[in-house]
């Protein structure tokens, strides 16, 4: 009686794993679906794509990332935040659904917050609920909340010093042949940004996909040869199965567009020309595929929204439109601890 016992509740408990492991997933659908914005709302806002083209566009090259980039910002995620005697699957539940639950609220107000934030103050909320602020690993965040500042500053200073230089480089052309460059030029740009998103934000889903399976190694070391292949020893590997499942839940999440949030980007920042847009993608790419390469999480949004503000800027300060700016950055001050509120209280409430 004992053991059939036993084995029920050790299923139960497999089969809680396996449903964080879905919602894991699901959030990195809504990420995509929310954070599609950044990738298309400058080529759609100056007519370069269609909308349903551009999603599409933005959708494949999110996937590309899986084959064109490593997995730092994984690892950063899944064994650099908290420490590992803290995770368990109540704390990554509660950590998605204080993401989940932020995202979807900006998405419904078309805040383009980040995405890549709320699961960070999501994560920590939980574990410091379950354990205190011991639970954090301090030096793991330092990078993380330092690139709130950096990465859109980064955004914003290399798409100023581009349309500078750029403008500079082409004074003499004819506007009209510039235009039509540009246009062909911002297919390139917004595959790069596209491609950047996906290798940072897919990889985030991955680390807490990694960190839960991780923790949960000696249920999975018992089950039968089928349930196997999710044991994982320590959090130093990335599976390839969590890579392609992580890479196609974003992909698939931008293919069906968050268009709230792409007329905030693209249209009440700043007026964007092919030009500018091109200026605005190149620079937000750069800069978190530099993030990337370094393990950073860093938000796309923020990057992308500091680049578009430099592309306006470098006009006249009088072209950004610095009231909707304002509340954008509002938006973000207030992402981490809401999320980490929210999934505080679900964390309380699932233990």
């Amino acid at each position: 009686m004992n053991s059939a016992l036993s084995a029920s509740l050790g299923q139960g408990t497999v089969g809680y794993v396996l449903l964080i492991v879905g919602v894991a997933l699901v959030f990195d659908f809504i990420n995509g679906f929310h954070d599609s914005a950044n990738s298309i709302a400058t080529v759609v806002s100056t007519r370069v794509l269609s909308p349903g083209v551009a999603v599409v566009w933005a959708a494949f090259f999110n996937f590309v990332a899986a084959f064109t980039v490593g997995t730092a910002v994984a690892r950063t995620i899944s064994k650099g935040l908290i420490d590992p005697s803290v995770v368990e699957p109540n704390v990554v539940f509660a950590g998605l659904l204080g993401a989940i639950i932020w995202n979807l609220i900006t998405w419904y107000f078309g805040l383009p917050t980040s995405s890549s934030h709320a699961l960070l103050g999501g994560y920590g909320g939980a574990a410091v609920a379950k354990a205190g602020f011991d639970a954090l690993q301090l030096g793991g965040w330092i990078k993380p909340v330092l690139f709130i500042v950096v990465s859109p500053m980064l955004g914003l200073a290399l798409a100023l010093a581009l349309t500078v230089g750029l403008s500079w480089a082409l004074r003499r052309q004819r506007p009209a042949r510039v235009d039509r460059l540009f246009r062909k030029l911002q297919l390139l740009s917004a595959a790069l940004y596209s491609l950047s998103h996906g290798a940072n934000d897919a990889q985030k889903t991955m680390g807490i996909i990694v960190g839960l399976l991780a923790s949960s190694n000696a249920l999975f070391a018992v089950q039968p040869n089928w349930l196997r292949h999710l044991y994982l020893p320590n959090a130093d590997r990335i599976p390839l199965w969590v890579e392609m499942a992580a890479y196609s839940a974003i992909a698939l999440g931008t293919s069906l567009g968050g268009w709230r949030i792409v007329k905030t980007m693209g249209t009440r920042i700043t007026k964007l020309t092919p030009f500018g847009g091109f200026c605005a993608e190149t620079a937000g790419g750069i800069t978190v595929l530099i993030a990337s390469h370094w393990g950073v999480p860093v938000s796309t949004t923020h990057t992308i929204t500091g680049a578009i503000v430099g592309v306006g800027a470098s006009r006249r300060l009088s072209a950004v439109r610095w009231g909707v700016a304002g509340r954008i950055v509002w938006a973000w001050v207030m992402t981490m601890p809401a999320a980490a509120m929210i999934a505080a209280m679900a964390y309380l409430l699932l233990r």
